[in-house]
Formats: structure tokens, sequence, C-alpha cells
């Protein structure tokens, strides 16, 4: 026997080609799944997003004489499609964690498939790495995929479709841009070291969908305060503070000193009712804290960044939960000897 096929090169299984042969169920799912969602994001971006556009020109031109008809169908169901695509969109962090937590790692350890490939050559570390490295790589070009098409499909709309969401929208923002790639890959992460931990399938399911629910809602809490807001001050004469625009994060009043004080509950029926309680509370005029339209992407990356961070976080925790899993298997032979 040559060196290049040694007994032990010959028990090394090809770790790569194992995993994608393992879970080809799976993949082939997500990636139906990344086509079929491509598929309705084009047809959202196209054909419903004109005959919504058209629609919403007839309801504008539209005198509401008896003969007056516009495409009342086709605007509802643009909406519909869009609020169902994008919670779609928006679930698939909790489906890759679910998966990562009851068949990348759970079942694997519960069945002892995981102890079988370490006992034939394949090193712990070797085993988690290519178990997150392959999924990984899967999960960003279906996401990422669907982002792009989910955000060109929203550019159409806009200013086009009445009913189009706000991008400061919590679900439009989160499916919008690389914040939902993010969140997919720190689902996996969390999924894996999920299945590490507790070593059984149904419940490192539950944990690492849990977990991730709430990331998510972490992500969106956190994502107005990663980068500076702008203040705008206003006089009374704007009357109860002049908000529009961008995404709020804090308003109120302004003091004679400068300092900023909660907005108080006004039950007035006029306006100077208002402003009379305001001026009694030492209120001169109006802030308003928010973010523009221009720090859209600046949160969008600031998240994105955030939530990968602690993606790398929950890595490494995974590869110590390995590691004292490995170190316990090891010792546990030696004690029964």
């Amino acid at each position: 026997m040559t060196a290049a096929t040694t007994p032990a090169a010959v028990r090394r299984p090809h770790l790569a080609r194992w995993v994608l042969r393992l879970h080809r169920p799976e993949l082939l799912v997500w990636a139906g799944l990344a086509v079929l969602g491509a598929a309705l994001l084009l047809w959202l971006g196209g054909p419903l997003t004109d005959a919504a556009a058209d629609g919403w020109r007839q309801y504008k031109a539209c005198h509401w004489s008896e003969k007056c008809a516009y495409d009342q169908d086709a605007i509802l169901r643009y909406k519909d499609v869009y609020n169902y695509l994008t919670f779609s969109l928006a679930a698939l962090p909790l489906l890759v964690a679910a998966w990562a937590g009851a068949a990348l790692t759970g079942r694997e350890l519960e069945s002892g498939t995981a102890q079988l490939a370490w006992a034939q050559g394949v090193t712990p570390a070797r085993w988690l790495a290519t178990r997150l490295a392959l999924p990984a790589a899967a999960v960003t070009a279906g996401t990422g995929l669907l982002a792009f098409l989910h955000d060109r499909a929203w550019v159409a709309a806009r200013g086009r479709v009445d009913t189009v969401k706000s991008q400061w929208d919590v679900w439009t923002f989160q499916t919008n841009g690389p914040t939902i790639v993010a969140l997919a890959l720190a689902a996996l992460t969390v999924g894996a070291l999920a299945g590490l931990v507790l070593r059984r399938a149904l419940p490192a399911l539950a944990t690492a969908v849990v977990a991730v629910a709430g990331l998510w809602g972490l992500a969106q809490w956190v994502m107005p305060y990663l980068w500076p807001t702008v203040t705008r001050v206003t006089g009374f004469g704007h009357a109860f503070g002049d908000s529009s625009g961008g995404l709020g994060v804090d308003q109120g009043l302004v003091t004679r000193t400068g300092g900023h004080i909660p907005e108080p509950r006004c039950h007035a029926n006029t306006w100077e009712g208002c402003r009379r309680l305001f001026e009694k509370r030492g209120g001169v005029g109006f802030y308003y804290t928010y973010h523009p339209d221009t720090h859209y992407w600046p949160l969008q990356l600031t998240t994105s960044a955030l939530v990968l961070a602690l993606a790398g976080l929950f890595t490494v925790a995974a590869f110590l939960a390995l590691r004292r899993l490995t170190g316990a298997l090891r010792l546990a032979p030696e004690a029964a000897a």
C-alpha cells in the first residue's frame, strides 16, 4: 500500500462531501425556497407593482361620479403579497435556527453520528468548522439574494404605490438589507451552540428558535442608538412639534434653560389650552430627536455589524462547548477503566 493510501487516509472521510450528502434534502429545500422567493419577489416588483400603480392613478383621477372606477383588487393584492413575502423573509432566521439546532448538531450528537466521525480520524474542531462553513455559504447566498430582490421590489413601488411601507417600518427595515443576512448567520451559530450544549434535537430546536427571536427583537431595539441622531427644535407655533419624516427616537418639550423634558399629556379641547399647560410646565418649544432618511444605510450596516459580532461570539462559544464535550467524553472511558 502506497503512502497516499495509508489506512489512516482510507479511514479519514471527505468531510465536506459527507456533510453535503447527509444534508442534501435540507439543501434542496433551501434552494427551492430561495428560487420560489426570488420568483415571487420579481413578480411583486414587476407586474404587481405596475398594476397597483395604475390602480392608484385611477383612484387619484377619480372624481367620484357614479361611473368612477379603479382597480382596487390590484391595490389590495400588492399590499397582501408584500406583507406575506416580507413576513416570510423575516422568519427565515427562525427556520435556520431550528434546522441548525435540530439537525446540524443536536441530532448528530443524540444519535452518535458525531462520535462515530470523531472515531474515524476527524477532529471535533474540523467536524464543527465544516458544519458551520458549508451551511453559512448557502445561508448567505440565499438570504442575500432575497434581501436584494426585496429591496428592488420596494424601490420599484416607492413614489408610485401610496400604501408602500416606509423604509423605517420594522419588517421592511430588517428585510431590505444586510441585516437579515446577518441575523440568518447568527441563527446558524445559535442553533449549532444549542445542539452542542443540549445534545438533543427537539430541545435544541426550541431553544434556538426562542433565542433567535430574542436576538431579532434586540437588533431592532438597539438599532436607533447605533448612529448619532439629529435633534430639531421648534417653537410652539408648530402644534405638538413637527415630527414628520425619518425615524423618531425621542420627542418632548424644550425648557427655558434649554433642557429637554417629556411632553405631558394634554386633554384640552383646543391648542391654546395645551399650550398653556406646556408653558406652565416650563416649556417654550418642542424638540424632536430622529434619524433622517440619509441615516438608513449607516444604520443598516451598523446593525448588521453588531449582529455579526454576536454571531462570532456564538461561534467561539460553540467551539468551547465542543471542547468541553469532547473532554468529558475522553474522561468517561478512563473513569470506567
